[in-house]
């Protein structure tokens, strides 16, 4: 039986419509003419993808640094295959797969540069310097709500203005699929709350599918790069074929088979969710990809150089701290350093209340208070945070380069 979901799904009819189309601020006006040609989630849609944080993504670790091979995985890719489960899921069940498509490519979109990796280096960063931990859910959500910006019809820079459900789907994504299935919680939150993977559930059916097309995603892709990248051989697959039995252990097999077991199984009553025989064979892939891919000793020299690179970015740049003169002072570290200079003094006086002469090009919201050393620890994190793999390598070396 397929769209079972459909009285569900995020249309007019749904009782929680209003308040997941409610956007912080209202909208300019779009159009051209009286008849407007997108409905909410899908001009969300194309905010997302024209913004430059999700251009970056392109550029940015999924789970392997650096290759040379062109084929190996990133987070853009990543993201695309995301929204391709997520589209099939919601299409089958009777969801909106606007809305599913918006979240998807938003998802990851505060990720750090190098993957996880990266993610764990800037969290333990962020935890001594001013008692938090980043985590890339929440970081999207501060991504899309006050760092990403678009070009209104005249020209002027303003946030993204999402709307609340797509927002919601973007901490909501974080989290393990548990086998008694996946439900959208009733109650709206103040999503900035939203600060621990699996602290809420997504407000939304299609948040949810989002959350568990995440999992499915990567299980099959990480082996197929491992594999290319030669941290698997032929004989570690025929061994994952026999522990799992079901299925064979590659890409297609793994998408496929997951997918159809969660379109099946689920129910309004029981949530999204999977068979017992397929949550046990995602949870096998799991294991196996832990301890033979992201544990892999090939891994561990550049979890060693992330953390130096990163460290020394922040601390050169917080060395120069000096209140609302700080912009001025990284300004004059043009000498040394002329690309983390310009492009970091720029981009901090687009967001904080440093005076800047260029601002009646912009609307968007002040983010930092340059009297606070918190703040402006907090303003490194989230640069870095942003940058691309290429990028913040190419930044070290010219720190470290004479």
């Amino acid at each position: 039986m397929t769209k079972k979901f459909e009285k569900q799904a995020m249309f007019k009819e749904n009782p929680k419509w209003r308040q997941a189309i409610s956007r912080m601020e209202e909208m300019y006006n779009p159009i051209y003419g009286d008849a407007p040609m997108r409905s909410e989630f899908d001009r969300d849609y194309t905010r997302i993808i024209n913004c430059k944080g999700y251009r970056r993504l392109k550029h940015k670790t999924q789970v392997f640094f650096s290759p040379k091979n062109d084929h190996i995985c990133t987070r853009i890719e990543h993201v695309n295959l995301v929204e391709s489960i997520s589209n099939t899921v919601a299409n089958y069940l009777g969801l909106n797969s606007e809305l599913t498509k918006a979240i998807a490519v938003a998802h990851d979109i505060g990720h750090s540069p190098f993957g996880h990796q990266g993610e764990k280096i800037l969290s333990q960063i962020a935890q001594r310097e001013y008692g938090k931990k980043f985590w890339h859910g929440y970081n999207g959500l501060n991504c899309v709500d006050n760092l990403e910006l678009l070009s209104d019809v005249a020209g002027i820079k303003r946030n993204l203005n999402l709307t609340y459900a797509v927002r919601d789907g973007i901490p909501g994504h974080c989290g393990t699929p548990t086998v008694t299935g996946q439900k959208p919680r009733e109650e709206v939150i103040d999503l900035k709350n939203f600060t621990t993977s699996g602290k809420y559930a997504p407000f939304t059916w299609e948040g949810c599918v989002v959350k568990i097309a995440d999992n499915i995603s990567y299980l099959g892709r990480d082996l197929e790069d491992a594999k290319e990248m030669k941290l698997l051989n032929d004989r570690d697959l025929q061994n994952l074929d026999k522990l799992i039995e079901k299925i064979r252990a590659n890409n297609t097999s793994i998408i496929g088979y997951l997918t159809r077991d969660l379109c099946v199984n689920s129910t309004v009553e029981d949530g999204l969710k999977f068979s017992n025989e397929a949550h046990e064979i995602m949870e096998k892939i799991k294991k196996f990809n832990n301890e033979k891919i992201y544990k892999n000793e090939k891994i561990q020299p550049t979890i060693r150089y992330f953390t130096v690179l990163m460290n020394e970015i922040f601390y050169t740049l917080k060395n120069e701290y000096n209140g609302l003169n700080t912009v001025k002072n990284i300004r004059k570290m043009k000498r040394y350093y002329p690309v983390l200079s310009e492009e970091f003094s720029s981009w901090l006086s687009v967001y904080s209340n440093a005076e800047y002469e260029d601002r009646e090009e912009y609307a968007n919201k002040m983010v930092y208070d340059l009297n606070n050393i918190k703040d402006y620890s907090r303003a490194i994190i989230d640069y870095m945070a942003g940058m691309t793999d290429q990028y913040i390598v190419r930044v070290y070396n010219e720190i470290v380069s004479f």
